[in-house]
């Protein structure tokens, strides 16, 4: 039996789980809001152009409206001034889109403080415990964020000093795109940086190194928590938009079951 035909019938068994990872677009999708006088992206809008009505009487279809970083989405290098040179969407390497996966779990650390931030002692135990990060692989980040989803105040949890929301210190984000052997970095919360993040050194430090090694961020994830510390394989699809910074993203990941 081919590789292949042995992954088919893995798939129809059952023995191998689909786990779609991706939040649905709709117009309640929460958004990065970024403050006055910056430029913010679109929310998620479908716009009717026909359903099965005069103006097309057999067929129902829509234009949407969104932001390249809508929802779920994939930031290419070229979304930060780092990477400005870097690669943009459409020209993601497929060994990138299908790849390896590790998750660190810091759901019950992000309970009790909002604002925790990952550092590389964390990423040491982990590796202490489970094994080298995967080379060419993704490092997706569990904080337990997808359960504020359902609207926009409880993802971005601002106040007046700003969004609460986890992420990664500045030092663990540069070791994650110059020293681990990753291709990216993935997070449940709005952006791939702390909601704190606009006052690190450098600011919004994940986006800062990340992008300016070539890496490649996702964000606005859900379901890490069906997803093995290791052993899965991550499936990404942006759209591949010419010149693009990033796009909304179906992302699924494929476990193994026993």
């Amino acid at each position: 039996m081919s590789v292949l035909t042995a992954f088919a019938e893995a798939m129809r068994s059952g023995a191998v789980e689909v786990v779609d990872l991706t939040t649905p677009l709709q117009e309640s999708t929460p958004i990065l809001e970024l403050p006055p006088p910056f430029a913010n992206t679109s929310r998620f809008r479908l716009e009717e152009l026909s359903r099965y009505d005069d103006r097309g009487p057999a067929w129902y279809w829509n234009d949407i409206h969104t932001g390249e970083h809508t929802g779920t989405h994939l930031d290419a290098p070229n979304h930060w001034v780092t990477g400005r040179e870097g690669p943009d969407v459409s020209q993601v390497p497929m060994s990138t889109l299908v790849a390896p996966v590790a998750v660190i779990d810091m759901t019950a650390e992000v309970e009790r403080d909002p604002d925790f931030l990952l550092e590389v002692a964390h990423l040491e135990a982990w590796q202490a415990e489970h094994g080298p990060l995967p080379d060419g692989g993704w490092l997706l980040y569990r904080t337990g964020w997808e359960s504020r989803g359902g609207t926009q105040e409880e993802f971005v949890n601002a106040d007046e000093a700003g969004p609460h929301t986890p992420g990664v210190s500045a030092e663990c984000a540069r070791w994650i795109a110059q020293e681990s052997p990753l291709t990216g970095f993935g997070v449940e919360t709005v952006g791939t940086d702390a909601g704190a993040a606009g006052g690190f050194d450098p600011p919004f430090s994940c986006h800062h190194y990340l992008m300016g090694a070539n890496r490649w961020g996702l964000t606005s994830l859900r379901n890490l928590g069906r997803l093995p510390a290791t052993g899965a394989v991550l499936v990404v699809s942006p759209l591949p938009i010419v010149g693009g910074s990033g796009s909304p993203a179906r992302v699924l990941a494929l476990v193994e079951r026993s």
